[in-house]
């Protein structure tokens, strides 16, 4: 593990080219959040960066890169023209955003110099967030204490205008999915440098729980074609229970469903955006082929058979747990912070005036944007051929290698703050540790 307190340019500059096999990084959203002076430098929508990380990346090395719904378009693009091709976007759902919307009504008040009516004494609502603000977020992802209590519309114009916002609630960041171009063929670059392609089956979605209970598969080849004198009763006593079933369906338990280019957080939110669904269909007329190896054989509309398990569409997708303790493990020496900041500008990280102050918990790791450990697991498992070196050049509070150690990939971080330095440091120790001990 190697941890450099620097600028990230100039210490990449100091590495040699094609030295590591992956980029697994969380760079500034060019937000302004929480009025942080390196969320609104533009540092992730300079070329330069990506041009560094291209370089230094094994031919074929991929690069994963977080970003704001609003911010993507423009890192996407420096990424794209430092030379990387784009393969994806990868869109991480979460359950714990909070709106950052400004109250249009309350807005309008204050420019007619009236003063509002405190509205219910009781509640803990603040006049533009939906939720309770204090302990809203359930995942430990971020937590936010708001001082104000809602109001009443004064003017008239107001009324009219009561309950308009600006914003919607944040509940999705997506991340680029990028490659460094190939020398050769993929086989060629894969057996050359090691890099190149995605490690498929490392990243599968688990197939366990109730949703594979009923599940029932039909072997791929010739006795998947229906004979044209066959009924449906005998076509599912003929292949539907047949010992090349029970290996498919056994497979599929091991080795999980096919990755997607959607990750969730697990949380009831996130739960409830996705309905019940069964997992697919496929043609059953007469004479027609089967394309797919797992099938229940029972009939739904159209002549199309539906696939047997059934439950949340979220399982298909993998799901990253959050947890509070992930955020502090390894920093029990570290005092507590609680920062207080008020809401900012779009993209310009100046306070925001006449919208509510917010008041973080109390925390060691006072990093504004965590990301869960087993979410950047996941990440470098994907990406990473096995004994590689990830890197990460806005390194933060540690999370990516925090997951690096933990998977066994070597890691070097880049971080321009000393205060991150030494949590990520700390946190990245207490996963070394663990791990060995688990070893052993």
């Amino acid at each position: 593990m190697k941890l450099i307190n620097s600028d990230c340019i100039a210490a990449m500059k100091e590495m040699p080219d094609n030295s590591v096999d992956s980029v697994v990084t969380d760079p500034p959203y060019e937000l302004g959040f929480m009025g942080k002076s390196w969320d609104s430098s533009g540092i992730a929508f300079n070329v330069e960066v990506w041009q560094e990380a291209l370089r230094v990346l094994k031919p074929g090395g991929h690069l994963i890169a977080f970003s704001g719904s609003r911010t993507y378009h423009r890192m996407a693009v420096a990424i794209e023209d430092a030379g990387f091709e784009i393969r994806d976007q990868i869109m991480w759902i979460y359950g714990s955003g909070f709106p950052k919307s400004h109250n249009i009504s309350k807005a309008i008040d204050k420019a007619a110099g009236a003063e509002r009516k405190i509205g219910n004494q009781g509640s803990t609502h603040c006049s533009y967030f939906p939720n309770p603000c204090s302990g809203h977020n359930e995942t430990g992802r971020y937590s936010a204490t708001v001082h104000a209590l809602p109001t009443l519309p004064n003017t008239n114009e107001a009324q009219q205008w009561d309950g308009w916002g600006t914003a919607l609630k944040p509940a999705h960041e997506p991340m680029v999915l990028a490659r460094k171009p190939l020398v050769g063929t993929v086989a060629d670059n894969v057996l050359t440098y090691g890099t190149g392609g995605l490690n498929i089956d490392a990243t599968r979605v688990v197939a366990d729980g109730e949703n594979f209970d009923n599940l029932k598969s039909r072997p791929i080849g010739k006795l998947n074609t229906r004979r044209n004198d066959e009924t449906d009763e005998e076509f599912d006593a003929r292949v539907g229970q047949s010992p090349e079933q029970q290996e498919a369906l056994a497979k599929l338990k091991e080795l999980g469903r096919f990755p997607a280019n959607v990750i969730h957080d697990g949380s009831w939110e996130v739960l409830e955006l996705f309905p019940d669904s069964k997992g697919g269909a496929y043609p059953a007329k007469r004479g027609q082929s089967v394309n797919t190896a797992f099938a229940s054989g029972q009939e739904t509309e159209g002549g199309f058979r539906a696939m047997g398990d059934s439950g949340s569409a979220a399982r298909f997708f993998y799901c990253a747990k959050a947890s509070k303790r992930d955020r502090n493990e390894g920093l029990e020496g570290f005092t507590p912070i609680r920062k207080v900041f008020m809401a900012t500008k779009n993209g310009t990280g100046e306070p925001s005036k006449g919208l509510e102050r917010f008041t973080t918990e109390p925390s060691a790791n006072h990093h504004p944007t965590v990301k869960p450990t087993d979410l950047m697991r996941y990440l470098c498992k994907l990406i990473t051929p096995p004994n590689g070196i990830v890197l990460d050049p806005f390194m933060g509070s540690g999370s990516t290698g925090k997951a690096a150690v933990i998977e066994g990939f070597d890691f070097i971080g880049i971080e321009q703050s000393e205060e991150y330095i030494k949590i990520a440091e700390a946190r990245i120790e207490y996963a070394r540790k663990q791990s060995e001990q688990q070893l052993f």
